[in-house]
């Protein structure tokens, strides 16, 4: 049996027209969970709501204040031992350098061209890599395959983005 009009109706208490009003009234008497929906919601409308205590407005919008303050800290904390941890974990990677920078002038220059030499080789050498792997990766999959394994990465990825999403979601209650 479809409740969904009926539902709609007596849950959003719209205003219906006399067709609406007569179909309601025969599918009341036949269905047992409207009837039930019908009564908890006039029972609803007969009570009389109750006032806040007084002050709930003022003490509702302290507690929200200091809600919001403490996240901020929280948060300003949480950065501040990201970042010092994070710029401590580079002083201790880049001390070896450091002290050859220190030692002697000569010495940092022939790591830094050595250094720009190895990124640009390397560079040239994923490029090879690269050019080769698009000459012959097409050829092992149909179109049809490619298609299903892009539509399948990005179903991963809406999938990772999602989770990402609520697990950092964090609900703002009152």
């Amino acid at each position: 049996m479809n409740h969904q009009p009926f539902e709609n109706w007596l849950l959003d208490h719209q205003s219906l027209d006399p067709e609406q009003k007569r179909e309601l009234q025969a599918h009341l008497r036949t269905c047992a969970s409207c009837t039930a929906l019908a009564e908890t919601g006039m029972a609803l409308g007969a009570v009389r709501a109750a006032a806040p205590a007084s002050g709930f407005t003022v003490r509702f919008q302290e507690r929200l204040a200091a809600h919001r303050l403490a996240e901020r800290r929280r948060k300003f904390w949480g950065m501040l031992v990201f970042v010092i941890c994070g710029l401590s974990l580079l002083g201790w990677s880049a001390a070896p350098t450091l002290t050859r920078v220190v030692d002697s002038p000569a010495e940092w220059i022939t790591v830094v061209l050595s250094y720009i030499f190895f990124v640009i080789t390397s560079l040239q050498a994923l490029a090879d890599v690269g050019q080769v792997l698009l000459r012959v990766v097409p050829g092992f999959l149909p179109a049809f395959g490619w298609l299903v394994l892009a539509s399948a990465l990005a179903g991963i990825g809406l999938v990772w983005i999602i989770s990402i999403w609520r697990l950092t979601y964090a609900p703002r209650g009152a």
